[in-house]
């Protein structure tokens, strides 16, 4: 009996060893900070059998509310109580497995400022999106970094990582400045551990950790702290339908129901891009379950959003980024598939940590319904609310770039698809709180591989001067140009003067072209006079009916009122003034804001020469 004893001791002896805790490898978040309106806190802990260990914590004011052991063997979850008036401060956490204990310091640190106190971007600022691998190279010894998934940094291959980081963004906080734009938004700065480099992004595989090829938590911060003394903002582009494949909850999955249909490799099942039956009466449930659970592509894991723990570790996250380097907004990739209860959840909890910030989704569906209903307090899907303050006008950015295409002799079809996208605002809670855009990351340059200048200004002038908040992408103010070609690379091209070696510097007045000079002045001057003008940020709209191919439309705001006029012809046109004098009333004459010139209307009809954009102070 002895002797059969001692052989299963024997056989048990290894198992034992393989499930008892080693290390603690990561704790998420990696801090946290006292005065949260929530007083509860997860924290996700991963070390190798670390799921038997007993917890304990001995720090006045937190209090373990509960231990959650997931399916692997690798992952604990302690869910702490923080009372009201817990102090700053590190305390131990002790992990313990039968004789052998494992200690983790982990710090709680006072806000630097209350939730209400952060403010977020809304229409009285112009958003710059920006690729961190594609902008510029401030430091070189970042670019090849061993230890990461492969990958090669390769300025010729439109795929491959070119170098691009945070240093070298801010190198050029003093050109955002002069520009005009007021607000920055890098696409994902997270680490994308993937092979091939996941230059873009999009592929994050630490939640918490900036990729080390752009920089390390620390430049972040401190780079946000830079822009803020400059008077940008920081917009920190997210995503939580998914994840990078590299990720460790893919090597090691928490449990089961992590992700959405996690049994890859064996039936894959990716989403049918179709966002329709969200808002469709008569969606199916499995078209519905196949937009919102499959997998945006082999590379990025469908997140289970309707998992607790998953949720509350997204939304820990994004409370983090903010705390901790002090982000002004977050973009939201990929918004509609993603659970929809849960993101209104994560909506109203940010919404009421931080009642003055502000998030926008991406919606990508081009009929100002359909991003109308995903609009907080939107009458067109209530009773539910998905509490999301800005969506993205996909609507207006198809009809511009469709109208630029309807280049007849009047081109009233194109500024009347203009006219009608803005006729819809009726559909939003707040058409003030829409972002607008003529071109992105994801799509075709405006200028396709041309270079139209008037076409461009004009589409600048709506795009700045309308009832939206507006988003440039970066080089359009030097005529940066591209069309896709099968490759997203081509229309994400190395702004030139980034890198060292470049032979233009378009940073530079020196650098550029006397039509990109001429195209950033422009930029240049609407921009600036946007700023802090309440009848932008803030006023009404009137616009008329096209006439003769000339668009025309007025803003308002306690007595103030800019007139825009567009003739949207390759001709001379004069139109008469009849139509607006009731927003012209008794004035004579105004001032074009690009040009400085004093426009006159003192006669009964006015003419534009053509393609002529004017911004008019009344």
């Amino acid at each position: 009996m002895r002797k059969l004893l001692f052989i299963l001791l024997t056989l048990l002896l290894p198992l034992s060893a393989n499930v008892a805790a080693t290390n603690v490898n990561k704790i998420d978040p990696p801090c946290w900070f006292t005065g949260m309106k929530n007083p509860e806190l997860q924290l996700m802990v991963y070390g190798e059998g670390i799921k038997s260990s007993n917890v304990s914590i001995n720090y006045p004011g937190v209090n373990i509310s509960s231990v959650v052991q997931l399916d692997s063997p690798n992952y604990l979850l302690i869910y702490l109580h923080l009372d009201k008036d817990v102090k700053p401060g590190k305390f131990p956490i002790t992990f313990t497995q039968g004789k052998k204990k494992i200690v983790k310091e982990y710090e709680l640190k006072a806000r630097a400022k209350k939730g209400s106190e952060h403010k977020g971007f809304d229409a009285s600022d112009a958003l710059y999106l920006l690729m961190p691998d594609r902008f510029a190279n401030g430091k070189t010894d970042n670019d090849q970094i061993a230890g990461l998934s492969s990958y090669k940094v390769d300025r010729n291959d439109p795929n491959a990582r070119h170098g691009g980081d945070l240093a070298g963004i801010e190198k050029h906080l003093g050109y955002f400045s002069d520009l005009g734009v007021t607000a920055l938004w890098f696409t994902p700065v997270l680490e994308n551990n993937m092979s091939g480099g996941s230059y873009h992004g999009y592929a994050t595989t630490d939640y918490y950790k900036v990729d080390p090829r752009f920089g390390t938590n620390e430049e972040y911060k401190n780079l946000i702290d830079e822009a803020h003394q400059k008077g940008l903002k920081i917009v920190m582009d997210m995503i939580f339908n998914h994840c990078g494949v590299e990720h460790v909850w893919i090597k090691d999955m928490p449990s089961k129901d992590w992700f959405n249909n996690p049994d890859h490799e064996k039936n894959f099942v990716q989403t049918s891009f179709k966002l329709t039956p969200h808002v469709d009466p008569y969606a199916s449930q499995y078209d519905f379950n196949q937009m919102n659970d499959g997998w945006f592509v082999t590379a990025m894991p469908d997140l289970n959003q309707r998992n607790p723990y998953v949720y509350r570790y997204l939304v820990q996250n994004s409370f983090w980024w903010i705390e901790y380097a002090g982000i002004d907004g977050i973009r939201m990739d990929t918004y509609p598939y993603a659970d929809y209860d849960a993101m209104s959840n994560w909506m109203k909890e940010l919404n009421d940590e931080y009642p003055n910030y502000n998030t926008v989704g991406e919606t990508w569906v081009t009929e100002p319904a359909y991003t109308a209903w995903w609009q907080k307090d939107s009458k067109l899907s209530a009773p539910k609310n998905s509490n999301l303050k800005t969506v993205m006008d996909f609507s207006f950015f198809e009809r511009i770039n469709i109208a630029k295409y309807e280049q007849t002799e009047t081109w009233t079809k194109g500024l009347d698809r203009i006219y009608n996208n803005f006729a819809y605002d009726f559909l939003y809670p707040n058409s003030l709180s829409v972002l607008a855009f003529i071109e992105n990351h994801d799509t075709d340059r405006f200028l396709g591989e041309g270079d139209n200048l008037p076409m461009l200004k004009q589409a600048s002038t709506l795009l700045l001067t309308t009832r939206r908040i507006p988003q440039l992408y970066y080089g359009t103010e030097i005529m940066m140009n591209g069309v896709k070609h099968g490759s997203d690379g081509y229309v994400r091209k190395d702004f030139p003067g980034g890198w060292a070696d470049d032979k233009q510097n378009a940073f530079s007045p020196d650098g550029r072209s006397k039509i990109q000079e001429e195209c950033y002045n422009f930029y240049k001057t609407l921009l600036n006079w946007r700023k802090n003008n309440a009848v932008i940020a803030k006023g009404n709209m009137i616009q008329f009916m096209v006439q003769n191919g000339v668009y025309v439309y007025a803003r308002q705001y306690e007595g103030k009122t800019v007139l825009v006029m567009l003739n949207g012809t390759d001709s001379d046109t004069t139109i008469l003034l009849k139509p607006y004098k009731e927003v012209l009333k008794e004035s004579k004459q105004g001032k074009d804001v690009v040009s400085g010139q004093t426009v006159y209307f003192d006669k009964d009809s006015f003419k534009m020469t053509p393609r002529e954009s004017l911004v008019i102070e009344l």
